[in-house]
């Protein structure tokens, strides 16, 4: 079966035109009409890094969100916006970039992603993932990620996207089980999105963020909206788009390696192609960092036992019950 991505140049973040562009980019897939039915709770979750850089686009913009609410109301769908952002709560980063306005316009409640209700949901290579129940309770996931350089992963696109569906404390854990293993690491975002399985991802690719991201680098323009149903086939086409090589990206490598990430000329392009939209210069970090961030061998040690007493035997006693 052939993965459909659906590419679109965009140029602009006024509401009207978007609205128009973001119709235009989900014609081909059916409209928001074959993704959400009559009565769904639908999740949108956005990239909400951090709050601490509003002007240099390290977040999915509240103009793409708020379009994408109102097309999933018109659908007949209940949205809510959720996610555990790296630094803060997912109200306090919205608030800072700019999102209540939007959301109360739109009417979307904010929904916490790190609280103390897990489910553990994945299979495949890691079957002990812990994900947020409110998102496996959700009827339809809507993926809204960002385009950015990344320092850990050279690239953070639609898979990374849903490690905020990963509670707060167990991303932390992650980075530091993962050491310096890129690949196992990749390999963990990837089963993670596999569990999730969005039904949607629709990616902001208007303004990315380039260089030493996810928040340290620049923006830049890149004029570019993708959707598809396929997470991974979107990541791929995207990869093709930034001149990037997908053997230095874990998520699209591992992606490849487990048989979830068809290759570039399996994939179907109803719209514009990846080609058409190239970007020939776009800045990649100008150094990698290690996954647990380099942190001292004590301190990852310290880090698991906390892990271990306060994290992992609760839930397992909780899930006993």
């Amino acid at each position: 079966m052939v993965s459909d991505v659906s590419l679109l140049r965009a140029q602009s973040y006024a509401v009207e035109d978007l609205q128009a562009k973001l119709a235009a980019l989900l014609a081909p897939l059916g409209g928001m009409g074959a993704i959400v039915k009559p009565g769904d709770r639908v999740l949108l979750k956005p990239n909400l890094l951090t709050g601490a850089r509003p002007t240099k686009e390290c977040v999915t913009r509240p103009e793409v969100v708020y379009c994408v609410a109102m097309m999933v109301k018109a659908a007949g769908g209940q949205p809510f916006l959720g996610d555990s952002p790296a630094f803060g709560s997912a109200h306090g980063v919205a608030k800072a970039n700019g999102y209540l306005p939007w959301l109360e316009k739109a009417g979307i409640p904010v929904k916490e992603l790190h609280g103390q209700r897990y489910a553990t949901e994945a299979s495949g290579e890691l079957a002990h993932l812990l994900l947020s129940q409110e998102v496996m309770d959700a009827d339809v996931v809507i993926n809204l990620p960002k385009v950015k350089s990344h320092v850990q992963l050279t690239l953070t696109l639609g898979v990374k996207n849903l490690f905020g569906c990963v509670p707060g404390k167990m991303k932390a854990w992650w980075h530091m089980e993962a050491g310096k293993d890129r690949d196992r690491f990749g390999t963990m975002l990837v089963e993670t999105a596999r569990a999730i399985a969005p039904q949607l991802t629709i990616v902001d690719g208007i303004l990315g963020h380039e260089g030493n991201g996810p928040s340290g680098g620049e923006p830049r323009m890149l004029r570019v909206l993708g959707a598809s149903t396929d997470v991974f086939a979107l990541d791929r086409a995207l990869v093709a788009i930034l001149g990037a090589d997908p053997a230095t990206i874990p998520t699209v490598a591992q992606s490849q390696r487990l048989g979830l990430c068809p290759a570039l000329e399996a994939i179907g392009f109803p719209l514009q192609r990846p080609e058409e939209l190239a970007i020939a210069d776009w800045q990649l970090p100008a150094q990698l960092v290690p996954i647990d961030f380099g942190l001292p061998r004590v301190l990852r040690s310290t880090f698991k036992h906390l892990y271990i007493r306060f994290i992992k035997e609760p839930i397992a006693a909780y899930a006993g019950k």
